[in-house]
Order: structure tokens, then sequence, then C-alpha cells
């Protein structure tokens, strides 16, 4: 069972969301709603011709930092200094670079105008932000999310080259700012470098945890 949304800006307990984590349809994508939803992890995930659909999933997978695993390759790739990081310099770069990547599985994706343009309102109030990989000149991998008290919201990454997206997770994780990083959806190789199921409970602890 999930729930329609009105125009009020309330979400029911997430704690009703349905076996895969569904718990409501409607509403809208602007900066309030989007900022309570996460508060309350939520998060929206739709097509392009579907209504809003909201998510809280009953297990999350996460990462915690200090249980990041970089193999020998990263490690030696990262003492390379073939490319540099940095933060929140080009957040649409990597929203558009996130939209098109093509990813197995999926013939299209979930990252269109509406949600694009959701998120550069959420970074502009710096609680959407990105970590970027550069070759020189050239946005070359990175990642973004939401930012709520310590915990990062991963929402979507990209590679262009090698292993570019692994990089910015893992300075990510090392930057020091965050105790917890959502992954969202469970791939093989974030559980390689650590990342694991735990209960929507511990999350919450986590993310009111300020």
């Amino acid at each position: 069972m999930f729930f329609q949304l009105t125009s009020k800006l309330i979400f029911p307990n997430p704690a009703l969301a349905d076996e895969d984590g569904l718990l409501a349809i409607g509403g809208d994508l602007s900066v309030e709603r989007l900022t309570l939803a996460y508060s309350l992890g939520i998060f929206p995930w739709y097509s392009e011709d579907d209504p809003i659909l909201w998510y809280s999933p009953h297990q999350r997978f996460v990462l915690k930092p200090d249980e990041l695993r970089i193999s020998h390759s990263m490690q030696q790739l990262i003492k390379s200094n073939r490319y540099q990081i940095k933060w929140n310099t080009d957040f649409e770069g990597v929203l558009n670079n996130c939209s098109v990547i093509k990813r197995k599985d999926q013939p299209g994706t979930w990252l269109h105008n509406e949600m694009i343009q959701a998120y550069e309102k959420l970074h502009k109030k710096n609680i959407a932000q990105s970590v970027e990989v550069w070759q020189e000149e050239e946005l070359v991998g990175g990642l973004y999310g939401v930012v709520v008290n310590k915990v990062f919201c991963g929402e979507s990454m990209f590679s262009k080259l090698p292993n570019t997206s692994k990089l910015a997770l893992i300075a990510l994780c090392q930057s020091g700012k965050f105790d917890l990083i959502d992954c969202q959806v469970h791939t093989r190789h974030l559980e390689s470098m650590g990342a694991k199921f735990i209960s929507r409970a511990e999350f919450m602890d986590m993310i009111n945890a300020a």
C-alpha cells in the first residue's frame, strides 16, 4: 500500500512503505519537500513519464567511511596523481553526465530534466553537493548527493575513464565530513568497497545524530 500526497508538506510514516520500499506517490520536487523527505530517509525515484514516486527501503545499503576498503590497484591509481579531486565546481556537469551514462540492465535514466532542475535548486542551497574527478580541464568522473547532517545520501555517479567514480567515492569517504554514505542501490563493486545493509532504524539514528 502506498499513500497519495497532497499539496500539504507532509509524508506518511516511512515504516509504512511496502516491501519494495515504495511509500508515497505525487507531491512535488520543491526544495522544502525534498529537504523534508531526505531528513526522514525518503527519496524520489521515478521515470520521466510517471508520477513522482517516493521510496524508503526497510534495509539501507550504506558505506561507513571508516570501513572503506581500497584495493591495491586503486591505491596505486591514487598515488599516481593522474587526476585531481574537486568539490562543487561543476555540479551541473556531474548531473548531466550521470543522466546520460549507460548502465547495465537499465534502458533509460531516472535522472530526467525535472529531477535535474530540482537537484540544482538544492545545490544552490548547499544541500546537494558534488565530488568531481578532473583530468586537466576535463571532467572525467564524479558523484553527487544530498547532505543530511553527517550523512551523505548518494544519488548517482559516473565514470568517463576507468575507476574515476571510485576515486570520487574514496575522496568522499576520506574527506572526514560524513559518518555515513547512503548508497541506496546495492552493487557488487560498492559491496567490495565495504558497503553493507543496515536497518532503517539504524540509518535514521545516523541521520538524527547531528
